[in-house]
């Protein structure tokens, strides 16, 4: 790592099609190997299945979907005097944004539907309505933090 200077934010370019930067780091996120017209045909496609299932804008859906899943509180390993404690600390916006997009992704490529898209479709569907993987792993992540209260004031 360098020591000069903290590496510049890279500018990421809306999407094509709703004009969200949000749903392009999501594409970017999903695709492999710099595959990333399959990305987008995917999230298109299950984008489109959520708006024939809910008759709702699908960004909109996609966001409150994301809404659902950001966690607000983590738990951060500190070490104090040889024992390390797990230390509930708040999560960073961007953060934030980043692990609801992780956990997304991880949950819809671990279901059973036969395509990505509808993996995906079936996440966001189950994410709307606060249930599903994503939504339980943020769950268990602040049932983790809230267990480790009492370790707040190691806070740093």
């Amino acid at each position: 790592m360098s020591r000069r200077h903290r590496a510049e934010k890279r500018e990421i370019l809306p999407d094509a099609k709703y004009g969200d930067k949000v749903l392009s780091k999501f594409m970017n996120n999903l695709m492999l190997d710099g595959k990333k017209s399959i990305a987008e045909r995917i999230v298109y496609g299950a984008l489109d299945r959520v708006e024939d299932k809910t008759k709702r804008a699908p960004v909109e859906v996609f966001h409150e979907a994301l809404e659902n899943i950001k966690p607000s509180v983590e738990v951060r390993s500190r070490r104090v005097g040889g024992a390390t404690y797990q230390v509930p600390v708040e999560v960073r916006v961007e953060r934030r944004e980043a692990l609801a997009i992780r956990w997304l992704i991880g949950a819809s490529r671990k279901r059973n539907e036969n395509t990505m898209e509808e993996r995906l479709a079936g996440e966001l569907m189950d994410a709307i309505n606060s249930r599903g993987t994503a939504v339980k792993k943020r769950e268990d992540t602040h049932k983790m933090a809230d267990a480790n209260k009492a370790f707040s004031h190691y806070r740093w």
